[in-house]
Parts: structure tokens; C-alpha cells; sequence
């Protein structure tokens, strides 16, 4: 049975002090769900102060992305282990940094393999733009992301990875998409692709999260999924009581 996955992406949002305030409101309650794991993932800022307030708690840090390089002239740049100083996990390939900050799949590739080098669980964003699921393209956007972000990965750190499907469409829109539309991608493409890839023990073991317009509305529908083992959660990870709603939602599963 596959442990339930619930992060928080907040995105360029909260200053350190508003993020003090809300991890001081969510953590002592969200520390009290069990049977699912947990973390948040505040900007670059703020993940020393968050480090310490859940520092001896069940809930995980992560970044929200971080560099292939372990030092260098790369101005503006974090490497995996100052990443690693703090964090055990790191978002890797989010559609939003696809589309803004030129990601390409080479990218991706290789941040999974530094940060799985420095002993970090990636979580590898996949999914298709509106242009590419209207035209039918979706299995080969997805298929080409996972094997591209995962070249060259050995079978023993490929089973450390989580993967979540965010159709670019659904990131921010309000428009999500099905859950069993979801399910059906996650379990002809993804999971079928990492059987080929790494075999169908390694395939049924990774944790494979939905994101794109996750509410506490349709996370049940979401979590009653097979194939779906959590989400990656944005707009609703801001809130307390929105984040706290789905998080429960994913506890019912576990």
C-alpha cells in the first residue's frame, strides 16, 4: 500500500513572517493527521525560519526548485546541497517553470539526477499544455517527460522519486481536470512507462500525485482514485483550513 503524499506548493508567495504566522496556525493540527506524509514547500526565504518551526515534527520541507550544479558562477542560483541543508524534498520540472524560466526535459533530467545524487526526494512535475491535450497529444507529452526526466536513472534511486501529473491546463485556472481522467493518465502512461523503464514492482511502488486546481471540494474525488497517491497542491496550499481539508481527504485513503 502506497503511503498518501500531500505538498504544498506555495509559490512566490508569504515573507517570512507570513510564514512563521502560518505554519504557528497549520502545523499543530496538520501534525496530528497520520497515515500520510506531508510537506510544504515555501519560497527560498523562508526555508530556514519554516525549518525550525517544524523541526522535530512529522511534516517535510521542501524547495520549490534548485540547480544541477554543486557550485558555481550561476548567479540567483541554489545548489542541492544547500537545498539539502534544510529540505528533504525539491520540486523538479513545474510546469511554471517550463513555460516561464525555459525548463526543457534535459534540465529536469539532470536536476533529478543531482538531486537524487545528494540524497533529496524530486518531485518531477509532467504534464501536457491546453494546446497539446485538445490535440490528442497527451500520451506523447507525458511518456516523452517521464522517460526524459528519468534517463539514465538507476532502478534503486528511481523507486525514491515522486511523480505528479499536472496538466498545464489545470495549474491556477480552477478548471481540474477529471479525477478519472487523471487516474487513466497516471495509470496507462506514467505507471506503464515506469514499468518499461524500471520494471512493474518499481512501477506499483511510486507515489504518483495529481495537481491542477486541487480543492478541499474535490479531493475526495481525487483520493478515490486507484492510481492517485496524493497532490500537489497550490492556491489551496495557502490556506489553513483548505489545506488541512485536503490532507484529511488523503488520510481517508491511507
Amino acid at each position: 500500500m502506497r503511503t498518501p503524499f500531500v505538498a504544498g506548493n506555495w509559490k512566490m508567495n508569504k515573507t517570512v513572517e507570513e510564514s512563521r504566522k502560518f505554519v504557528f496556525d497549520l502545523s499543530p493540527v496538520l501534525g496530528e493527521i497520520k497515515g500520510v506524509e506531508k510537506v510544504l514547500c515555501p519560497p527560498f526565504t523562508a526555508l530556514l525560519p519554516v525549518a525550525a518551526l517544524l523541526h522535530g515534527t512529522d511534516i517535510g520541507l521542501g524547495a520549490q526548485d534548485m540547480h544541477w550544479e554543486e557550485k558555481g558562477a550561476y548567479t540567483g542560483e541554489v545548489a542541492p546541497s544547500m537545498v539539502a541543508e534544510f529540505c528533504k524534498y525539491v520540486i523538479i520540472g513545474h510546469s511554471e517553470r517550463r513555460t516561464y524560466f525555459n525548463e526543457t526535459d534535459d534540465s529536469v533530467n539532470r536536476k533529478t539526477t543531482a538531486a537524487l545524487k545528494t540524497g533529496l526526494v524530486p518531485i518531477i512535475c509532467v504534464g501536457e499544455s491546453l494546446e497539446e491535450y485538445e490535440s490528442g497529444q497527451t500520451a506523447e507529452v507525458v511518456i516523452r517527460q517521464v522517460r526524459a526526466g528519468l534517463a539514465g536513472i538507476q532502478p534503486e534511486f528511481a523507486s525514491r522519486v515522486v511523480i505528479a501529473y499536472e496538466p498545464v491546463w489545470a495549474i491556477g485556472t480552477g478548471r481540474a481536470s477529471t479525477s478519472e481522467n487523471a487516474n487513466s493518465v497516471i495509470s496507462q502512461f506514467i505507471r506503464k512507462q515506469m514499468a518499461v523503464l524500471f520494471g512493474e514492482t518499481i512501477a506499483q511502488d511510486v507515489r504518483v500525485l495529481y495537481g491542477g486546481s486541487v480543492t478541499a471540494d474535490n479531493a475526495n474525488d481525487f483520493f478515490s482514485q486507484t492510481n492517485i497517491d496524493g497532490a500537489l497542491v497550490g492556491g489551496a496550499s495557502l490556506k489553513v483550513t483548505e489545506f488541512l481539508a485536503i490532507v484529511h481527504a488523503a488520510a481517508k485513503r491511507a
